[in-house]
C-alpha cells in the first residue's frame, strides 16, 4: 500500500520555477505544501494555480518555512507517513522523489537524502563555496560522528514520525545540517541516494551572495561544533 506523502516546498520569490516544481512531483504525492517566505511577486498566485496548499510565513529564513509546513501538517487530521522537503527554484528533479522514498518503503530507512554527485550535476549548478561548504561539513560529522554523509542537499525525505522526533528549531540557514547532526545523535538509519541537479531558475538568496554564504557557512559550523561537544 503506498504510504501518505507530504512535500513541504519553502519558497521566496519563486514565481518563475514553481509551478514546474510543483507540476514535476509524482501524483502519488498527497499534499503540495509551499510556504511562501515573505515573496513580494507571483509566487503564491503561481503556486495555488498549480494545485499546490499555499502558506505565508513573513519571519524570513528556510527553517522558519519548513517549520510553517510542519506545524500546517501537525493540524491534520490524517498525518503523512512520509515528509519530503524539496527546494522551489527547480534546481532539484521532483520526478526523483519517487526514488528517495524507495529506501523508507521497501526498506524501513528512516531518512533519506537526495546527495547532488558531481557526474550527476549541471555546471554551475553549485557555485564553489556550496561544494567546499558540503565537503567540510560532512567531513566534521564524519570526523566527529563517523557520518557517511556526503551532502547536506536539501531534497530529502523521512518518516513523519522520526522527523517530529528531531524537534526542529533552526529558523535559518542550519535547517539541513541540524536535520542531519539530530539524525546522528538519535541513530536515524539513513542513506544518500545519487539525484540530478540542475542550474537554478532565478538567483540564489543563499549561496549567491557573499553575505549569504558567510552567514551559511557560519550557522552550519556553529551546528556542527555545537553537537560535537555536547
Amino acid at each position: 500500500m503506498t504510504p501518505i506523502i507530504n512535500v513541504i516546498i519553502p519558497a521566496y520569490n519563486e514565481q518563475d520555477s514553481i509551478a514546474n516544481v510543483i507540476q514535476d512531483i509524482p501524483s502519488i504525492v498527497n499534499e503540495i505544501i509551499v510556504i511562501s517566505n515573505n515573496s513580494t511577486d507571483n509566487t503564491i498566485k503561481n503556486a495555488k494555480n498549480a494545485g499546490a496548499t499555499v502558506l505565508s510565513e513573513t519571519k524570513k529564513g528556510y527553517g522558519y518555512a519548513c517549520l510553517k509546513g510542519m506545524d500546517y501538517i501537525s493540524r491534520k487530521k490524517i498525518k503523512p507517513e512520509i515528509v519530503v522537503f524539496l527546494d522551489g527554484d527547480y534546481s532539484d528533479y521532483p520526478e526523483q522523489l519517487t526514488t528517495l522514498i524507495q529506501p523508507i518503503i521497501a526498506n524501513n530507512i528512516d531518512f533519506v537524502i537526495g546527495a547532488r554527485v558531481k557526474e550527476l550535476r549541471e555546471q554551475g549548478a553549485m557555485t564553489p563555496q556550496q561544494i567546499f561548504g558540503n565537503w567540510l561539513a560532512t567531513s566534521l560529522m564524519q570526523f566527529f560522528f563517523d557520518a557517511k554523509f556526503t551532502d547536506l542537499g536539501p531534497f530529502r525525505a523521512l518518516k513523519y514520525d522520526k522527523l517530529l522526533a528531531l524537534e526542529m528549531e533552526d529558523k535559518t540557514y542550519g535547517w539541513t545540517v541540524e536535520m542531519q547532526l539530530k539524525a546522528l545523535k538519535q541513530k536515524l538509519s539513513y542513506i544518500e541516494i545519487p539525484v540530478k541537479y540542475r542550474n537554478r531558475i532565478g538567483v540564489s538568496k543563499v549561496s549567491g551572495t557573499v553575505k549569504g554564504s558567510i552567514f551559511a557557512g557560519v550557522k552550519i559550523l556553529g551546528w556542527i561544533f555545537k553537537y560535537s561537544f555536547k
